[in-house]
């Protein structure tokens, strides 16, 4: 992840310190949370900060290293026994009475992925509130079924046929923190 930093959070050489920068992150979404909630409320639009705050929120909670801006594919890389897994992010800002057909940014089919994660996130406050995972194959195998031009052509599920997927889990929520 790459953070322009100020003079108040640059080391001696210029460059910030890990968690320093880490913490100016936290300080800057701490801002922009309510300022994108309220823009929402008041336009109706969203201010077009959602994936960068479900990037930020499903490191931090499930312990990812974030891929570098822009990075062709993926968004985070988890460790694992078997070598990193490349994740593929995708947030929605969601409340209880969301419409079932909400959906979810566009799957990158050609991406060298593994893992598609779903974070969703308080409308109202855009803390999260649940994340969910499936295999990258069993999306793209989804998004193939005929049926839905949305599905079909642009790479879009909903998050109610994300959470229906046979693989999909619930990998983190406020209560439980990650499973």
């Amino acid at each position: 992840m790459t953070v322009t930093t100020t003079e108040s959070t640059a080391d001696m050489d210029g460059r910030a310190s890990g968690a320093r920068r880490m913490e100016r992150v936290r300080e800057i979404l701490a801002s922009v949370k309510p300022l994108a909630a309220e823009y929402y409320r008041l336009t109706g639009k969203p201010l077009g900060v959602t994936g960068e705050i479900a990037e930020f929120v499903a490191a931090e909670q499930l312990g990812l290293e974030l891929a570098d801006a822009r990075t062709a594919g993926y968004d985070a890389v988890r460790a694992s026994p078997d070598g990193p897994v490349h994740i593929q992010i995708k947030g929605r800002a969601y409340s209880d009475g969301a419409k079932a057909g909400q959906r979810i940014g566009q799957i990158k089919r050609d991406a060298q992925c593994e893992v598609v994660l779903l974070v969703l996130l308080d409308n109202a406050t855009l803390e999260p509130r649940e994340m969910w995972e499936a295999p990258f194959a069993e999306v793209l195998a989804r998004l193939a079924v005929p049926g839905s031009r949305a599905r079909n052509e642009r790479g879009a599920l909903s998050v109610h046929d994300f959470r229906r997927l046979p693989s999909a889990r619930l990998v983190w929520s406020p209560t439980d923190g990650p499973r």
